[in-house]
């Protein structure tokens, strides 16, 4: 059996921390050589947003979903269908309803049911979501966006605690369909999973097939992660100069000759959530310009459509030099 904290109100940003922690112990458990993936994943559930992994084979990526999945509980939420954990496999052939459900005539009532389809869960892995047709990559929007499904025009919501982690391979591009811009917007970041270092790889052939003891280690009842994004947004300070300092940036990404198409205020709304939960992880009860660095390349590179021989991230860097540095000096001795 594992371990499970008991679900009491959080009220104060250190025990949103303590939420986080109790995630990243688990991810880390199962997980090894990935932290910085695993802080950023779990920036990304906290502000609510979803993660494109672009990745080679053998990467991990299914055993870190599956740990941030499996490390959730909520009765209530499993009787209500609501799974903790998915992955779906994204093929050539696979349909609409393979994601979302489909309705059923059932004998036994002789009436029509809706049988849910994986989408709806807690985490859900989508395995190459470049393998498949764009009519089956835009049934991902609606959910992505408004956490429901509509099939036969019935709409039908998912839960509260709705995160996709989606995977593409970078070098394989024969049978794919690239995903537009459009569709990469959803994305709050998107992450190249490189090769673990020597050590932690030679760690993880040490601890292959010894058996994992994970019942010490505490789950987090899904509410606490509903919960800790309500706090977070409401005492996490975002100052007006942090705001001012996105909208420089993003103007910066637009006007250059480099870019074809710049960052879309889609990105700079989901971006105050993330420099929000990434302070909190910090320690901090407000965004700094510390927070814009840090996440300004898995926010926006994937967002922008650049000329020929452009590097994205020589474009982010000059795209921040004047707005954050004008940020530092509007907060220059500031708590």
């Amino acid at each position: 059996m594992m371990t499970k904290e008991p679900m009491n109100p959080l009220s104060t940003l250190d025990e949103v921390r303590a939420v986080a922690a109790r995630l990243r112990d688990r991810m880390r458990h199962d997980v090894i050589g990935r932290d910085d993936i695993i802080e950023l994943v779990l920036i990304s559930l906290f502000a609510d947003g979803h993660v494109l992994l672009e990745d080679y084979p053998g990467s991990g990526k299914t055993t870190l979903a599956k740990a941030l999945g499996h490390a959730f509980y909520d009765e209530g939420a499993d009787a209500n269908g609501i799974a903790t954990f998915r992955r779906v496999q994204f093929t050539p052939d696979l349909l609409p309803s393979d994601i979302t459900g489909v309705t059923i005539f059932d004998t036994a009532t002789n009436g029509f049911t809706f049988r849910r389809g994986p989408v709806f869960a807690s985490v859900l892995l989508v395995d190459e979501i470049n393998r498949t047709s764009p009519k089956v990559q835009s049934a991902l929007l609606e959910a992505m966006a408004e956490k429901q499904v509509t099939v036969d025009n019935v709409s039908h919501r998912l839960g509260e605690l709705f995160f996709v982690m989606a995977t593409q391979n970078p070098l394989d591009s024969v049978g794919t369909y690239p995903l537009p811009l459009a569709q990469l917007d959803r994305f709050l970041f998107k992450l190249t999973m490189k090769h673990i270092d020597p050590v932690s790889e030679l760690q993880v052939l040490k601890t292959w097939g010894q058996p994992r003891q994970v019942m010490e280690l505490p789950q987090v009842h899904r509410q606490e992660v509903v919960q800790g994004r309500a706090l977070l947004r409401e005492q996490v300070a975002v100052s007006q100069t942090v705001q001012q300092c996105l909208v420089d940036i993003a103007t910066a990404l637009r006007d250059t000759k480099r870019t074809r198409q710049g960052v879309s205020t889609r990105s700079l709304v989901q971006a105050i959530p993330a420099l929000q939960t990434r302070a909190l992880l910090k320690g901090r009860d407000y965004v700094s310009s510390d927070d814009i660095e840090a996440l300004a390349f898995p926010l926006f590179a994937h967002r922008m459509e650049l000329m020929p021989g452009v590097q994205a991230e020589l474009l982010i860097k000059d795209a921040l030099r004047g707005p954050i540095e004008k940020l530092s000096r509007s907060t220059l001795g500031a708590p």
